[in-house]
This record gives C-alpha cells, sequence and structure tokens, in this order.
C-alpha cells in the first residue's frame, strides 16, 4: 500500500485548559485576556469557551504527527507564557479537583447565551476539560464506514486519557468524572451506527426540521463525522495532563482510521458492535481506568484493560511506520507504566492529602 492513499489522512487537535488562581489554585475567570493576546500571536487557533476560566486551542491542519506535536507544543507554551504576564496559571485535566462551577462566570456570547437558555443547570455545570482530534477522511462516506467501526476502540483509548478524578473537592471514584458531568447533555455518548452518509445526514435534518437543534455541532457524541469538514473526530477523551499523552492519543486514533481504511480497502471488515455494549466498556473505563477490565465481545468474556490496550497496539502496529507515528505511538506503553493523568493525581493526593498540591502538580505538568 502506498504512502499516497495516507495523504488523507491528516490531523488536528483541540485542546481546552484550565485558568488558575496561583494564590487560591481556583479557576479564574481570565476575561478574556489570554484569548486576546494570544490571538496577536495565533490568531485563531486560540478561542473563548462557553467558562471564563477555559481556554481553548487547536492546531492547524498537521500533515503527520510530528507536526501536531510541534504545534501542540507551541500552543501550550504561547498560552503559557501569556498566562505567567497576566498573573495566571495554565492546568489541563478534565475537572478542576476541588473549584466550584456556580462560582464561574458564562462568556457572554449569542452561541453560549442559547446553549444555557435551552440546557439550564446542565449547562452551567459543565466545568470540564477535554481533548478533540479530527482525522482527515477522503471524503464523507468513508468517514461515516470509519466512525462506525472506530466506535468499538473509544473506550480503550478513553481509558488512556482518563484525568478527572476530582470532582468539587471530593474524590470521585471514578478515573474520569467528566464524563459523568457531561452525560446531562443531550447527544452524547457512544453514537448510533448509521448505514451509510446519506441515513446520517437525514438524521441531522430531521432534528434541524424539528427545532431539536440549530446546526449539527450541537451534537456532541463521543465520535462523529464532522459537520462541515471531512473529518472523523474523536471527543470522548479527557484533556491529557502532557504534551506526550496528548500525542499519543492522537496518534493512536490516526492509526485506528489508517487501520481501518487499509480493512476496507481489501474488502475486509470489522466487526460493527451494538452501542449498548460499547457503552459498558465505555463505562467500565471511565470508572477504572486502565486498571479495570473490558468485555472482549468476540470472546464473550472480561479481559485485563491493559491486555486490550496491547492487543489494540497489535492490531495497528502494520501502519505506525508509514505514518511516521511510532514514536508518539509508544507513549503508550509509558502511560501504561506511569498511569494516567488520574492515576498521577490520585497518588499526589493521597502524599499529600491536599488538594491544592493536586493543582500544583497540574500546572508543573503543562509544558512537562
Amino acid at each position: 500500500m502506498s504512502n499516497l492513499s495516507f495523504k488523507y489522512f491528516t490531523l488536528g487537535i483541540e485542546e481546552e485548559y484550565m485558568v488558575v488562581d496561583p494564590e487560591t489554585r481556583e479557576l479564574k475567570s481570565h476575561e478574556q485576556k489570554i484569548v486576546t493576546e494570544g490571538q496577536k500571536i495565533i490568531k485563531d487557533q486560540v478561542k473563548a469557551e462557553m467558562h471564563q476560566a477555559v481556554v481553548e486551542v487547536g492546531t492547524e491542519i498537521c500533515q503527520n504527527i510530528e507536526e501536531a506535536q510541534r504545534d501542540v507544543t507551541t500552543l501550550r507554551t504561547v498560552i503559557s507564557q501569556i498566562a505567567d504576564g497576566l498573573g495566571f496559571w495554565m492546568g489541563a485535566s478534565g475537572t478542576h479537583p476541588f473549584s466550584h462551577w456556580e462560582r464561574q462566570l458564562i462568556t457572554d456570547h449569542v452561541r453560549y447565551n442559547q446553549i444555557v437558555n435551552e440546557l439550564q443547570e446542565a449547562a452551567r455545570s459543565n466545568l470540564i476539560f477535554g481533548l478533540h482530534v479530527h482525522v482527515g477522511m477522503e471524503d464523507r462516506k468513508m468517514a461515516v464506514h470509519i466512525a462506525n467501526s472506530a466506535r468499538y476502540f473509544l473506550p480503550h483509548v478513553y481509558a488512556l486519557s482518563t484525568n478527572s478524578p476530582f470532582w468539587e473537592g471530593r474524590e470521585t471514584g471514578y478515573k474520569s468524572f467528566r464524563t459523568k458531568v457531561f452525560d446531562k447533555f443531550p447527544r452524547t455518548g457512544i453514537p448510533d451506527y448509521f448505514e451509510s452518509i446519506e441515513a446520517y445526514d437525514n438524521y441531522v435534518n430531521l432534528l434541524i426540521k424539528t427545532n431539536c437543534i440549530d446546526n449539527a455541532k450541537k451534537i456532541w457524541w463521543d465520535l462523529r463525522v464532522h459537520p462541515f469538514f471531512n473529518t472523523v473526530e474523536f471527543r470522548i477523551c479527557d484533556v491529557p495532563m502532557t504534551i506526550n499523552e496528548t500525542i499519543a492519543i492522537a496518534a493512536l486514533f490516526q492509526a485506528i482510521c489508517v487501520k481501518l481504511y487499509k480493512l476496507r480497502s481489501q474488502n475486509l471488515n470489522f466487526i460493527i458492535y451494538p452501542r449498548v455494549l460499547i457503552n459498558e466498556n465505555k463505562w467500565r473505563a471511565g470508572r477504572y481506568g486502565i486498571d479495570g477490565s473490558l468485555i472482549d465481545f468476540g470472546k464473550e468474556t472480561e479481559v485485563n484493560t491493559r491486555v486490550l490496550i496491547y492487543e489494540l497496539l497489535d492490531f495497528v502496529d502494520d501502519v505506525v511506520d508509514e505514518l511516521g507515528s511510532r514514536y508518539a505511538i509508544n507513549y503508550v506503553q509509558k502511560i501504561l507504566e506511569q498511569g494516567t493523568g488520574a492515576d498521577r493525581q490520585l497518588a499526589v493526593y493521597n502524599r499529600a492529602q491536599d488538594y491544592k498540591d493536586v493543582v500544583d502538580y497540574i500546572h508543573s505538568q503543562f509544558l512537562a
């Protein structure tokens, strides 16, 4: 298989960061100053989010994982320097360990006002930080095919990204509580199977026609065929604490898409599993991270999550060299060794018994 057919599988990475007051370690509104200053340097790669204590960044369209790594590193560095200059700290965690959402200000913007007006308390309390990875596709027809199959692997990669064990000053018992917070929104979670792009478009158009949504961006699934770009967008992950973790996860999503594409071009199909089964694995991944077990639907048995992640690495192994992403995907091994962001946050808390120490640690890892 020539590299030529890989040219479509570009990458785009979006990360949501928290803005912290260095004195109190609480989330703090930056009154969009970080965004305003950031736009002078990185233009529209930085933007405001619904809550004023959140900054969202996005890479350019990257041809490969090396470009993506350079871009993410630049974005984190620029935002961090601007924040320092304004007297703020930055951090990357799926939830803040102890800040309460009731005290956080909402950004005054037409779209956010609409969302809050419609979703009320579910929107106001949605103080969470995610990672979105876009993988380019040759067309939307291929995108829906790959999205259907890729759903199966969402819990595996999500387990690696878990980075939100605390919520409002409580240990939640989950490795990723962020997803539990987001579940209050409509049109979230594992998407259904769509037999064609037409079926997907018909679904979207029906929702628009009946005033459920005004456009397809209000479909917040864990994975979606992007409404405006030829991409599959993976949205299930907590924002990872470090750059290396973000890049490893993005590389893994890209490799999954390319592997499924390769099977498709050899007239082979990956088994499509129903949403209800994949949901069981998603729940386990959020609760236990990489330390639990997931269901192997083929064998109809529980399997250690780490074992299944190694199986996933084997599954994509024949495409990673062509993608030039082996070094990035090798970092998954590191995550399995040293634990996910959630595991490391919990370790800091268990040592110090102080949530402020956890925030200090999150901040220290932002450019690590």
